[in-house]
């Protein structure tokens, strides 16, 4: 009688040692987690505030070196919201996590047609200039085009990023130029009242460059503080790299966006609210795209062909298609229905990372 009591007192044992094991193993994963969300909130406060003083310091050393402030509004503050995209992508792929960089790019695209456009839609009804829908949109799927060509293959080489690289800065010169053109047709003509903020009206060089520097540094210690916490995240929840960064890294990234399409929505800037995006969404194809290229070239996931670029070209279309009716007019009906399509994609991804299998 005496050995099933001990059998039965070491199995009680054993239950009681797994179930403490099991819970030391839980709070060790918690613990993890808690360090990881917390190094991506600081990170992504880091780049957002970097990004700020970086644009402000880089214009007004820009305008004491005699460039014009129409010029600065259209490169340099309009570039300035795509930092944080920039550096990230360049932080994640000379860390080894190419796909993150991949991912940002897409994934904020995605991000600023459905949140960004749908929260600047519920501010105000925004109206789309008919420019933006016979110039800019007609670009930014060119720039899809590319992108798209470059990965259909399964790899991005350190020729097709540079390729892209080199897109980029032809766009800044053709916004420049189609700005000048705009200024010498209609006088009357800024580069915007949010932009005109951004630009400092006297600013002596050492400070400019002093703020500068700092934004840069900011800009470079949050992007790899974000990228480290979303390789955790991606480690502890077991999921991809390259759906943390199509939905945490670029929601993250697009807060730039987020702040400046609804603070112009709700001064009445509808022209610079969606501008906004379809400028920031050709730089991320173009400029945020390269750098997992040129800095660590190698295989695309499949799974960016077959499911994120047709859903980046999906919601593009829904919003051409929304702005094309009797007022060009973007209500907050329809406000809703692309944050909705945002809240979809964002809980299907963590849901089912691995949806698009089947066609793969």
């Amino acid at each position: 009688m005496v050995l099933p009591a001990r059998s039965a007192r070491g199995a009680c044992a054993r239950r009681v040692l797994s179930k403490t094991g099991l819970s030391w193993f839980a709070g060790e994963v918690a613990l993890t987690l808690s360090y990881d969300i917390a190094a991506i909130i600081v990170g992504f406060i880091a780049v957002v505030w970097g990004a700020d003083r970086f644009v402000y310091g880089s214009a007004g050393l820009a305008s004491n070196l005699g460039v014009s402030r129409l010029v600065i509004g259209l490169t340099i503050v309009a570039f300035g919201t795509s930092a944080p995209e920039m550096l990230v992508a360049g932080m994640a792929a000379a860390a080894g996590s190419r796909e993150i960089g991949i991912g940002n790019a897409i994934g904020s695209n995605i991000t600023n047609v459905t949140l960004v456009l749908g929260a600047a839609a519920l501010v105000r009804p925004l109206r789309v200039h008919s420019r933006l829908i016979m110039r800019e949109i007609p670009v930014l799927f060119l720039c899809m085009g590319v992108a798209w060509f470059f990965l259909s293959d399964g790899e991005f080489t350190r020729t097709e990023g540079f390729i892209l690289l080199s897109g980029m800065f032809a766009l800044i010169a053709w916004i420049g130029m189609q700005g000048r053109k705009q200024q010498a047709e209609e006088p009357e003509a800024s580069v915007g009242a949010f932009a005109e903020d951004d630009i400092p009206d006297a600013l002596p060089t050492a400070k400019a460059v002093a703020i500068f520097l700092v934004g840069l540094v900011f800009l470079l210690l949050g992007s790899r503080l974000l990228v480290w916490g979303a390789v955790g995240i991606a480690r502890d929840l077991e999921v991809t790299e390259l759906v943390v960064g199509l939905t945490l890294v670029a929601l993250g990234t697009s807060l730039p966006e987020l702040a400046a399409s609804v603070a112009a929505a709700r001064r009445g800037e509808d022209d610079i609210a969606v501008g906004n995006v379809i400028g920031s969404n050709m730089f991320n194809l173009l400029g945020v795209l390269a750098l997992p290229g040129i800095i660590a070239p190698g295989a695309v996931s499949g799974v960016i062909i077959t499911r994120d670029f047709p859903i980046m070209a999906g919601v593009t279309l829904l919003l051409l298609l929304m702005a094309l009716n009797e007022r060009n007019h973007i209500g907050r009906k329809r406000g809703i229905t692309l944050i909705l399509v945002f809240i979809a994609y964002f809980v299907v991804l963590f849901l089912n990372p691995s949806l698009p299998s089947s066609f793969t």
